[in-house]
């Protein structure tokens, strides 16, 4: 790059720099009109410099800010392979089409079954359908809102092949056990940890327990590039298979800035059965597959967010605790989170759970928090089966998954995120009190 070029790109990245510091610094928090999110970006220039960068260079599909990105995420989960892709649902999507591969010689076949939790966000459950399998529903465990350990057994059958779990909202699960039990059968394991980038459970990084592990980078997660996701694994294999079914079903793993005769440097000396002589390897398919990348621009921003990933993390850890504190004096009405003694949880947010026995009901209070501006959300579908888009999909149920069912009646949860300060946090607990003392709960 020439000099003159050189000093024109430093030129607008101040002008970004300048834009960002008039246009979308922080505005005052006014208590009782200043809405308090449950979750949000957390950014500043750097991310909007990254991203300028990006389009100047107007590389625009994935280019060399992915290949930095999943080298700098795969360094801190401490996964050997990232796979970036479009959303969190595209993650869990090719995650689980991954194992479905004719490459692999013990894959999942149509009609096995994948042992899932019934309380789940829907796109964990959906490619287990997509992809023709039976997912087997276990109910939840009350306060961890994670799968319930205890009904894995009865969950077997001879045609069990797969477990799909979630830490929910960033909670870790018992992975030592699930290992355990996993290894026990030659079951394979995905961890959708899209809720929890950061976590760790006996020190080490969740996701990177099992075969193959997923992240979303939707602008509620612990970080953020608009939309965005992740497939990791220590598996070479696996990898392969996930980059194939992620770029068109295309076999070659060729990326940003490579030699004409492609990595493999046989590009052009391929043969194909059937095929008379060479062919260009750079169009040579062995996955039924999508395009699902993300963009340049996209991942630019992500390099930023890595970052502040660290502190971000630090950040919820250190709201939640506050939260959980100020809220403990209410535990006569509300169920307060749970969590293992071996687990570190970044938390996604704080989830609660109206007693049957309190004198209102979640609609009550959840309504009220909304109309004193301070936001609250679902635990996801609750009960994945009462919901009319997955109500008559072929499945079996382990019970009747009652707690399922309390979680889809009386669960919901607040922020923790980065953006909440300590005058947001003293607010929504404020909120909290003014409401048990209107409604006979203090």
């Amino acid at each position: 790059m020439s000099d003159d070029l050189e000093n024109l790109r430093q030129e607008i990245f101040a002008k970004v720099t300048e834009y960002y510091e008039k246009a979308h610094a922080d505005q005052p928090f006014v208590p009782g009109e200043t809405r308090v999110q449950y979750a949000g970006r957390v950014y500043d220039e750097r991310e909007m410099v990254h991203m300028v960068d990006a389009v100047l260079e107007f590389w625009l599909t994935a280019g060399r800010h992915a290949e930095e990105f999943e080298r700098r995420l795969g360094k801190f989960i401490g996964a050997r392979e990232v796979i970036p892709v479009n959303s969190g649902s595209s993650a869990n999507l090719v995650a689980m089409t991954t194992l479905c591969s004719p490459q692999l010689k013990q894959r999942l076949l149509p009609g096995d079954e994948v042992i899932t939790p019934a309380v789940t966000f829907p796109t964990t459950l959906a490619p287990i359908v997509q992809n023709r399998l039976i997912p087997v529903l276990v109910d939840a465990e009350m306060g961890t809102y994670n799968i319930d350990l205890e009904q894995l057994e009865a969950a077997m059958s001879p045609r069990t092949r797969a477990l799909f779990i979630t830490h929910t909202l960033g909670n870790p699960i018992a992975m030592d056990r699930v290992v355990e039990f996993a290894r026990a059968r030659n079951l394979f394991i995905i961890e959708d940890t899209c809720d929890a980038l950061g976590s760790k459970y006996n020190g080490q990084s969740v996701g990177t327990f099992g075969h193959v592990a997923t992240l979303s980078f939707y602008p509620a997660h612990h970080i953020t590039m608009g939309e965005g996701g992740a497939v990791y694994t220590h598996s070479r294999r696996l990898a392969k298979i996930a980059r194939t079914v992620r770029d068109w079903g295309r076999d070659c793993f060729c990326g940003y800035d490579n030699p004409v005769n492609g990595k493999c440097g046989i590009r052009f000396e391929r043969e194909i059965p059937g095929i008379e002589g060479y062919y260009d390897h750079r169009y040579y398919f062995t996955e039924i597959g999508y395009n699902l990348k993300l963009t340049d621009v996209q991942a630019a921003m992500g390099v930023a967010q890595m970052d502040k990933l660290p502190g971000f993390v630090a950040a919820r850890k250190r709201n939640f605790a506050r939260l959980y504190a100020g809220l403990k004096k209410f535990e006569e009405f509300l169920i307060l989170p749970t969590w293992l003694p071996n687990a570190d949880p970044s938390w996604f947010a704080l989830p609660l759970t109206v007693r049957d026995t309190a004198p209102f009901d979640r609609t009550a209070l959840t309504r009220y928090l909304e109309n004193h501006k301070v936001e609250t959300r679902m635990i996801f579908a609750g009960n994945i089966l009462k919901q009319p888009g997955y109500k008559n999909i072929e499945r079996r149920v382990v019970g009747s998954l009652p707690v399922a069912d309390q979680v889809m009646r009386s669960s919901f949860f607040i922020g923790v995120y980065p953006g909440l300060t300590d005058a947001k946090i003293d607010y929504m607990l404020e909120m909290f009190a003014q409401f048990m003392a209107e409604h006979g709960g203090q």
